[in-house]
């Protein structure tokens, strides 16, 4: 299996394509998930190595400053993309990221075509933006349970309480 440096997982939608149908050829099973991941906490971690789990390469889709904005409010994200990129390229378990503009991943698991794809227990099934896709492949759609008690609005809210005194 090839190793990336963790900069070098970070790669464009073609390039993203290109490598996973290299990796599909060899047989590899590639897990899809996405999202903001602002303020990278342990549940992000946690929730990001059991979608690792279900499959041989773990591509995540990574949402702009822009869709986060758009997303989570103005005063979203905290963190800017570039670095968000690069401390979850850090994790062993992530393969590749690859930045998204648009509101949604749909165009983006359309160009890369993953084996299985991954959100929270939050969502039905066939709600997941990309259950046509996958499932149309013949691939699996799958839901993980978030750990209790971590989540980046919390972390928001704590340090706006403490920062009142």
């Amino acid at each position: 299996m090839e190793k990336l440096s963790f900069k070098e997982k970070i790669v464009s939608r073609d390039n993203a394509s290109k490598i996973v149908g290299r990796w599909q050829k060899a047989n590899e099973k590639v897990v899809f998930t996405n999202g903001c991941f602002d303020i990278v906490h342990r549940g992000h971690v946690e929730y990001l190595s059991k979608a690792a789990e279900k499959g041989t390469r773990l591509l995540l889709g990574l949402n702009t400053d822009d869709s986060v904005s758009r997303i989570k409010g103005p005063t979203r994200p905290i963190v800017d993309e570039e670095s968000r990129a690069i401390v979850l390229a850090a994790l062993e378990f992530i393969d590749l990221i690859v930045f998204f503009n648009e509101d949604t991943p749909y165009e983006l698991i359309k160009a890369v075509k993953p084996d299985v794809l991954v959100k929270g227990a939050d969502y039905n099934i066939e709600d997941i933006v990309g259950y046509d896709v996958v499932t149309q492949r013949g691939g699996s759609v799958e839901t993980i349970t978030f750990v209790d008690g971590f989540s980046t609005t919390n972390i928001i809210d704590k340090i706006a309480q403490e920062l009142k005194g």
